[in-house]
């Protein structure tokens, strides 16, 4: 059992900034710091800060980047026969070596449930999201008869925003065919993540994908099905509180959207992320470490961040 001093001393030593002697400021994305290692390498630090509606909260959530990068080994290692993705070496449990993709600056997102933003969109109404038709006379975390397709354009500042695939080649933002080929890799990936999930008593609900191009092969890189991109019900008791209208038991991020929404914070313009408590982030750490036991039947050991961004300069000297 973890004392109360312990618990406080990892709260007071989240990875929320790094920096890095002998190399430039990195690319701060929500999550990960992105440091040019060489012309074909970079050093992705996933820090412990957390985001919710594109804002990124003013608190880090304890070990939440080591989870995330471990847990990113293990799922791109799982779907690695099905596209090459950009893993190098994992020298850090909060740090990934990668090769230096150009994106592609699409979001692709698969749904297989009817649940978050797809159920917000369905409850308003709509009964079309980014050119897939919803069927009617759905409920909520109902599953749809065959996964859909729900695509969004990554916004530099703000949020990101929904688009049909029609609209992707109409718009020239990515060719007709290697759109063809990222749609059919994105299902595949998804049905694979589906069948990881299963074996370990758990649902993939809908999850993102992003993928870049190195020396002109499709790749996949950033994470895949880890709990910031994925969203998890558990499969025991998945019908029975469907059938009851009650909420899913999940591992995702939504809870902390739920949170935030109890707050009156839905990432409006002018709106500021209200303070998460100790308490609240001490809990956001235990379910990330639930989901990474779950998923990989491993358990997690934490390694000390103490020191880090000196430890960074080591690590990354290595590659430079």
């Amino acid at each position: 059992m973890i004392s109360e001093n312990e618990k406080q001393h990892h709260l007071d030593n989240c990875i929320y900034k790094t920096s890095c002697k002998g190399f430039d400021e990195p690319y701060q994305g929500k999550v990960r710091d992105v440091y040019a290692l060489n012309e074909k390498m970079l050093g992705i630090v996933v820090t412990d800060r957390i985001s919710a509606f594109d804002h990124v909260m003013k608190e880090a959530i304890p070990f939440k980047g080591q989870i995330l990068n471990l847990l990113s080994k293990f799922q791109f290692n799982a779907v690695s026969d099905i596209l090459p993705n950009h893993v190098i070496d994992v020298p850090h449990q909060n740090v990934m070596i990668a090769k230096k993709c150009d994106p592609i600056p699409v979001e692709v997102v698969i749904r297989g449930y009817l649940t978050g933003h797809a159920w917000r969109e369905y409850k308003a109404g709509k009964r079309s999201l980014c050119g897939a038709s919803l069927p009617a006379g759905m409920k909520e975390h109902q599953e749809f008869p065959e996964p859909i397709i729900t695509p969004a354009t990554k916004a530099k500042e703000g949020h990101d925003e929904d688009i049909s695939p029609q609209e992707i080649i109409k718009k020239g933002i990515v060719d007709e065919s290697l759109w063809k080929d990222i749609e059919s890799k994105a299902f595949t990936l998804f049905e694979r993540g589906t069948e990881i999930a299963n074996k370990q008593g758990l649902l993939l609900v809908d999850t993102k994908y992003e993928f870049g191009l190195y020396n002109d092969e499709l790749t996949l890189i950033d994470e895949v099905h880890t709990t910031d991109s994925s969203r998890y019900f558990y499969k025991e008791g998945y019908e029975g509180r469907l059938e009851a209208g009650e909420s899913q038991k999940q591992l995702s991020k939504e809870f902390l959207r739920e949170w935030l929404m109890e707050k009156g914070f839905k990432g409006d313009e002018g709106q500021t992320p209200p303070t998460l408590p100790d308490s609240f982030r001490w809990s956001v750490y235990k379910r990330y470490k639930e989901l990474y036991e779950v998923l990989t039947g491993q358990q997690f050991h934490p390694v000390s961040t103490v020191d880090f961004n000196d430890e960074l300069s080591h690590i990354f000297s290595r590659y430079k």
